[in-house]
């Protein structure tokens, strides 16, 4: 099982963006040095609150800086771009990275972006999937191209010079192409079986319930079986908050600090699952009263805390509930109101935590 990191990420507006987008360098560095071994960063053009507008840009800043990290996109709302022009930007950032590029794409999730793209009332799921295949055949293919679908064309046809360059478009580093993951955040959720079906990775979001994700992977095998795939567990990625200290009280001590970064994270959490009514990902019965998801329901059943062999032991249950080992553990960035404390969490998770977590899945896995 691999160590990831994800990162919408989420800051409070009141800081500056340059002050935001530095304390994320320094995670992904960190994160790096630490042998984490990719990163997920979000895309949000119109919010104050996840402030990366442009993942590829950010990421590519890293590039030179880190050693062995892989970039994940967390995610490309394809929906929101042309499919020409995530083709062109994705084959260079896998070049510029020599592969370390992991293309995550999902249909988008931040209802101003669908206002300010003009796609609120578009099929966005049928987007994501035409924009996908696209992509795919302009890396497949060679000018002239002439590729037409329901949402988007891409055509180079009376324009095409050879001798001068002028028509071919780039191919990635990859062959045939970049892995392709899409993210699954509501029950039984459906882009998870399209994922299946299509031969894509999914990624299962960190603030639902751990039957939620382990739904994900239910419909990722059920995806798989319609199209005659064998599923892969290695194919699913599982997002969890998680925080590491020296001792349990510690972590006790900090989550009931007023205003910690975890306690303000689940608290956005909240208020954007009430204000588009999607607030059953965080139940883990369906049938409880809105009311009782509270933000102390949140933090309880939502982030993974301890020393570490309370946190290990978390863990093995986790993995235990959701029916073994999966490909990628993905421990989520939150803003770094305590540096000291959140590296250490960073550093502990790596360091003593995932080598013993990984030998509790071989030897699951071993028996099996």
């Amino acid at each position: 099982m691999n160590l990831g990191m994800f990162m919408q990420p989420l800051h409070d507006p009141k800081r500056s963006t340059t002050d935001m987008l530095h304390e994320d360098r320094a995670a992904v560095l960190l994160a790096d040095k630490l042998g984490y071994s990719e990163v997920w960063v979000g895309e949000h053009y119109s919010s104050s609150i996840e402030p990366i507008v442009n993942p590829l840009q950010f990421m590519a800043s890293l590039i030179p800086v880190t050693e062995q990290i892989r970039f994940a996109t967390g995610v490309l709302a394809l929906p929101q771009h042309h499919p020409a022009n995530i083709a062109g930007d994705a084959a260079q950032f896998d070049h510029l990275s020599k592969g370390r590029f992991i293309m995550g794409v999902g249909p988008g999730g931040l209802a101003s972006d669908f206002e300010l793209f003009d796609i609120g009332d578009k099929n966005r799921a049928e987007m994501l999937a035409e924009s996908v295949e696209i992509i795919h055949k302009i890396w497949a293919s060679d000018a002239p191209y002439n590729i037409p679908g329901k949402y988007w064309n891409v055509k180079i046809e009376d324009s095409v010079m050879p001798k001068l360059g002028f028509g071919p478009m780039l191919k990635p580093y990859q062959k045939p192409y970049p892995e392709v993951a899409v993210s699954a955040m509501t029950p039984n959720s459906g882009s998870a079986r399209q994922a299946g079906q299509r031969g894509w990775s999914v990624t299962s979001a960190n603030f639902i319930q751990p039957c939620w994700a382990k739904s994900h992977w239910e419909q990722y095998v059920i995806g798989c079986e319609k199209a005659g795939r064998r599923p892969s567990r290695q194919n699913w990625r599982v997002a969890r908050s998680i925080l590491v200290t020296e001792t349990d009280a510690e972590a006790r001590d900090y989550l009931a600090e007023e205003g910690n970064a975890y306690a303000w994270y689940y608290e956005f959490v909240l208020d954007d699952m009430r204000v588009y009514n999607i607030l059953p990902v965080l139940k883990h019965d369906l049938a409880m009263s809105d009311d009782d998801v509270t933000l102390q329901y949140c933090m309880d059943t939502m982030i993974i805390s301890g020393s570490p062999s309370t946190v290990l032991d978390k863990l093995v249950a986790f993995v235990d509930y959701v029916g073994g080992p999966f490909g990628a553990l993905l421990s989520t960035f939150k803003e770094w109101d305590k540096p000291a404390l959140q590296q250490n969490s960073m550093r502990l998770l790596a360091l003593e935590v995932m080598p013993k977590l990984r030998d509790y899945c071989a030897t699951k896995a071993a028996a099996e």
